[in-house]
């Protein structure tokens, strides 16, 4: 198979020709069609959150079921699929209450390397995926069918950006309608933020971020008023707009120690802050824990949108068919694997929503 590969941290990424094992018990051979590429990626290529290399990045993709090993459910050669980082064994403590994304269990495929190079050496398979190659090998719980109509490169911001950012406005949190909300940070993840809360009936949806391109794009995607942090006070502005009372729910998308602290004086009382976006190992953030206290505020963390994706996926597939959940508007620009690394320069300059790799 094709892979670009990262060799050295804050290296580009380089084109090669890799091997990939055939699936085993509960295993799925997919072709990638697409691959989005989200911040997780470079952080993880800029040497955020560590990792052994050489390594193969890339884990918001969708393409065509190529091969099934045995003891796979509910999939067969020739479906089109969504492919997720989250991998689960449906029996252990946390899958068994309905908390896919924090399984526990380590299962055969997590516990083996299926990539090789040219030389033989192991090729380390990040977040579960790989999927910057034309091929990736999953467990069957990584996957969801989807209706063959769908274009590639938008079911493939299903995989990550998409649940990620619709899943903590709907399943991590309850918005009552008429809450007012506030999102930090209008990217990729952010953009579905302010999705998955306007579906709920927050109002006001307040966006904000230092880009205004960027918040005359939330605009298109539920947000009912805009900040820019840069040249507005924003704990003023938010307090005008919620009545003096700050903000229900607070959403952070972003992976930065400031973004969160800004978030959590946005806060009113009985309210909460979701942290959405993972910074890179080491961050910390201050707080005062008394106010958190006095004012029965909450912290709680996002992962993956808590999303069960078998359930979930097809629900935001039906949505963006019924024209109310926007996915088009996401995909920035498109490039074939020998630009991937024109396509993460663009990410990382701020000029890009989601870029996607095409195969």
């Amino acid at each position: 198979m094709k892979a670009a590969v990262c060799r050295a941290f804050n290296e580009p990424l380089v084109i090669e020709e890799l091997t990939i094992e055939e699936p085993q018990a509960g295993e799925l051979l997919v072709d990638v069609k697409a691959c989005a590429i989200c911040h997780s990626d470079i952080t993880y290529m800029e040497g955020g959150w560590g990792g052994d290399l050489p390594a193969l990045y890339g884990h918001e993709a969708a393409g065509i079921v190529k091969a099934v090993g045995p003891e796979t459910p509910g999939v067969q050669v020739g479906d089109h699929v969504v492919v997720t980082l989250i991998r689960a064994c449906g029996q252990c403590f946390y899958c068994s209450r309905g908390d896919r994304v924090m399984c526990e269990a380590t299962l055969p495929l997590s516990a083996r390397t299926p990539i090789r190079d040219a030389s033989g050496a192991s090729v380390a398979q990040m977040m579960n995926v790989g999927s910057f190659a034309d091929q990736v090998l999953v467990h069957h719980s990584q996957i969801a069918v989807m209706p063959k109509d769908v274009d590639f490169a938008v079911a493939s911001l299903l995989g990550c950006g998409v649940i990620t950012g619709v899943g903590a406005a709907i399943n991590t949190t309850h918005i009552a309608p008429g809450s007012s909300a506030v999102v930090i940070g209008t990217g990729g993840v952010g953009l579905n933020v302010i999705q998955g809360a306007a579906l709920s009936g927050a109002n006001p949806l307040i966006a904000i971020d230092v880009n205004d391109s960027k918040l005359e794009a939330s605009r298109a995607f539920g947000a009912t008023h805009v900040i820019n942090s840069t040249t507005q006070d924003a704990a003023a502005e938010v307090k005008a707009l919620t009545n003096g009372r700050m903000a229900d729910h607070v959403f952070v998308s972003v992976g930065i120690g400031p973004a969160i602290e800004q978030g959590l004086g946005l806060m009113g009382k009985g309210a909460e802050t979701v942290i959405v976006g993972m910074p890179p190992s080491g961050v910390t953030t201050t707080f005062d824990p008394s106010w958190l206290a006095s004012d029965s505020q909450r912290i709680i963390g996002s992962k993956m949108g808590s999303a069960q994706t078998p359930m979930d996926i097809p629900q935001l597939v039906g949505l963006y068919r019924a024209g109310r959940l926007k996915l088009d508007e996401l995909v920035t620009g498109t490039y074939p694997l020998e630009e991937i690394n024109e396509a993460v320069a663009s990410v990382k300059r701020g000029e890009a929503l989601r870029n996607v790799v095409v195969f």
